[in-house]
C-alpha cells in the first residue's frame, strides 16, 4: 500500500474504535445506573484499561512500521470485528465495558449468547493474540494473551457471581 504504511491504519482503526466503544459504553452505563443498576468489581477495571492501552501502545512502538500486514490474519481481523458488532448489537443497552447487572432484568439470550456466555471476551482474546500476529509480532501477541487470561479469569469469575441471581430469570 502506497502512503499511510498498513500498521498506521489498522493502529489508527482500533485508536478510533476504541474510543467511540468507550463513548457508547459510557452512555449505556450512565443510562443503566440510572435505572437502579449496580456495577461490580470496579476495582479491576482500571487494569483492563491499562492492559488495552499498553497493547495499543506496544503495537505502536515495537512493530517496524515497514512491516507487511498478512492478508489472512487481516481477514480474519475483519471477522473479529463484525463478531464484535454482533455482540453489541445483541446486548443493546446493556452493552458495557464493566459489569453492570440490573436486577430482575434476564439476561440476554439473543445473537452470540446463544452459542456462549462471554462472547464479548472470545472476541477481544483473538484480537490480543491476531492484530500483533498480522505484523509477526509473535512477542507482543504472546506477552499481552498471557496478561489478559490472567485478568478475564478474574474477571469472569466476578462476572458470573453478579450475573447468577440473573440467569434464573
Amino acid at each position: 500500500m502506497s502512503g499511510v504504511p498498513d500498521l498506521y491504519l489498522v493502529f489508527g482503526f482500533l485508536v478510533i474504535q476504541r474510543l467511540i466503544e468507550l463513548a457508547w459504553a459510557q452512555r449505556n452505563t450512565r443510562r443503566l445506573l440510572a435505572r437502579g443498576a449496580v456495577e461490580i468489581g470496579r476495582s479491576h477495571y482500571p487494569l483492563f484499561i491499562a492492559l488495552h492501552g499498553a497493547w495499543l501502545a506496544a503495537i505502536l512502538f515495537a512493530i517496524p512500521e515497514e512491516r507487511m500486514v498478512s492478508v489472512p490474519l487481516l481477514a480474519a481481523f475483519l471477522l473479529l470485528q463484525v463478531a464484535r458488532l454482533w455482540v453489541i448489537a445483541s446486548l443493546g443497552p446493556f452493552w458495557t465495558t464493566r459489569i453492570i447487572t440490573l436486577a430482575d432484568t434476564p439476561l440476554v439470550r439473543r445473537g452470540p449468547y446463544r452459542l456462549m456466555r462471554h462472547p464479548n471476551y472470545a472476541v477481544v482474546v483473538a484480537e490480543i493474540a491476531v492484530v500483533p500476529l498480522m505484523f509477526e509480532a509473535w512477542t507482543i501477541a504472546l506477552v499481552f494473551s498471557i496478561l489478559n487470561a490472567t485478568l478475564l479469569y478474574w474477571r469472569i469469575r466476578v462476572e458470573n457471581a453478579a450475573l447468577a441471581p440473573r440467569r434464573s430469570a
